[in-house]
């Protein structure tokens, strides 16, 4: 019979641990279980306060580096956690959003980096919410503890628009210009401005509260409802869920090359890169933007401009070279209806493309429905051949406008005056549509239009 073998087995404790193992097991601690252990005994109160440890700590949370250390981890870690630390699951990425966009514009457009504004104090964010009596969101807060804002310049750092007649340039506001714009009137109420445009006086709003049919913190442009019979009827555009989610993915747009760089001005172009269309040697792309200042849901009219960019191959032969004489345009909308244009070059002018040129222009259009596409071609003459003709195809291109929420004012209205002609509240009707196809549209009172420039 086999004898048995008694094994000594005796638990292990922490005190017991070599120091490699220990430390592995340390390191996946987060910053709270690591300050806990230092409660725990002293062995693990010395392994706890290792700087490596609290150096993945102050890179994660702070995106601290090397060259900013002045003391231990752990003492810069704390430090910065009692200034910060109501942040701490936010700050990272929206200090990574500012230092990107920094970066991007100080190779790009440096003398917009100048507008910016330093950071501002706990005090003074305290001080605002007493002021305006609502609570500022953490994410509001936090990104103005890394920048105030900037100055009321032109160009503004949340983009702009340029059209023959209209200029937009928003700028971020800095705390207390946003504080003097609290808005607390029917229609807006307990809104705070995010942007302002010294041209247009567009601003961006972000709602405090939930009211007046407004999530809290939603982010949307204002647009007055001119067919509604109370003045504070305020149907909005939105434009974000939260500031996090709106500033972020607004510089994602701007540091990727989405928002393109034009005079040293961000413009809010969207580009689909499936809008591209190659015919011979030349080369058309769109990039398409929604205008909410000159746009409305009552009446529906949804205004929209477009770049579109002409180029030809650089290895292309000379003979190649041709001019641009006419357009054609195919309109449709959401309902499918069809209007084409044609006419002779393009916003007054017949460029001529030769190799490795690249001609620009930008245009607009509306719809009465929130969306629709235009598609067509360029008619050319070739300059070595003047009795040749060919086209150019144009891609399509879609423009839908923003999600938009209508008034619950109008809502309202309508529930109690019972006797309303219905077809009057339409926002989407056939005889406005054909209204639309005038281009001498008549300007309701408070609010610009622009003609369709096909």
């Amino acid at each position: 019979m086999a004898a048995s073998v008694e094994l000594d087995l005796q638990p292990l404790s922490l005190e017991s641990l070599p120091t490699d193992p220990l430390l592995l097991v340390l390191s996946f601690l987060d910053y709270r279980d690591l300050m806990s252990c230092c409660c725990v005994s002293r062995r693990l109160n010395q392994f706890s306060s290792h700087d490596p440890l609290w150096r993945r700590h102050c890179k994660k949370y702070w995106l601290l580096s090397e060259a900013e250390k002045s003391r231990s981890w752990k003492a810069i870690f704390i430090d910065t956690y009692a200034d910060l630390g109501r942040y701490i699951q936010i700050y990272a990425t929206l200090k990574k959003a500012w230092d990107d966009l920094e970066k991007y514009l100080f190779q790009r457009c440096p003398r917009m980096i100048t507008s910016l504004k330093e950071s501002v104090r706990e005090e003074d964010l305290d001080a605002v919410e007493a002021q305006i009596g609502c609570k500022l969101p953490d994410d509001y807060r936090c990104s103005f503890r890394i920048h105030n804002g900037q100055k009321l310049v032109v160009p503004g750092l949340m983009g702009s628009m340029a059209l023959s007649n209209h200029y937009r340039s928003e700028d971020l506001l800095d705390i207390d210009t946003a504080a003097g714009g609290f808005q607390q009137r029917l229609g807006l109420k307990q809104c705070l401005p995010l942007t302002f445009c010294i041209h247009t006086g567009l601003s961006q709003y972000m709602a405090l509260e939930s009211v007046e049919g407004r999530n809290s913190y939603e982010i949307f442009y204002q647009c007055p409802d001119q067919m509604a019979r109370n003045p504070s009827a305020i149907d909005m555009f939105i434009t974000g869920s939260s500031y996090l989610e709106w500033f972020t993915s607004y510089v994602n747009n701007v540091v990727t090359g989405g928002y393109p760089i034009i005079r040293d001005q961000i413009f809010r172009y969207v580009h689909d890169k499936s809008c591209v269309a190659t015919t011979g040697d030349i080369t058309v792309s769109v990039s398409t933007s929604f205008l909410p200042e000159l746009s409305s849901v009552h009446p529906p009219h949804y205004f929209f401009t477009y770049r579109i960019r002409i180029e030809m191959s650089k290895d292309a032969l000379p003979e190649k070279a041709c001019q641009l004489d006419s357009r054609y345009w195919r309109i449709t909308n959401a309902k499918g209806d069809v209007e084409e244009v044609q006419g002779p070059g393009v916003v007054g002018e017949f460029p001529i493309i030769s190799p490795g040129r690249v001609y620009e222009y930008t245009s607009c259009t509306t719809f009465a429905t929130t969306s629709g596409y235009m598609e067509g071609y360029y008619t050319f003459h070739c300059l070595y051949y003047k009795d040749r003709f060919f086209n150019v195809t144009i891609p399509r291109f879609h423009m839908v406008c923003p999600t938009f929420k209508v008034s619950t004012a109008r809502m309202e209205t309508n529930h109690n005056e019972c006797a309303m002609d219905e077809d009057e509240d339409s926002t989407d009707t056939d005889e406005y549509e054909d209204r639309r196809r005038i281009l001498d549209i008549p300007v309701p009172s408070g609010r610009g239009r622009c003609p369709r420039q096909t």
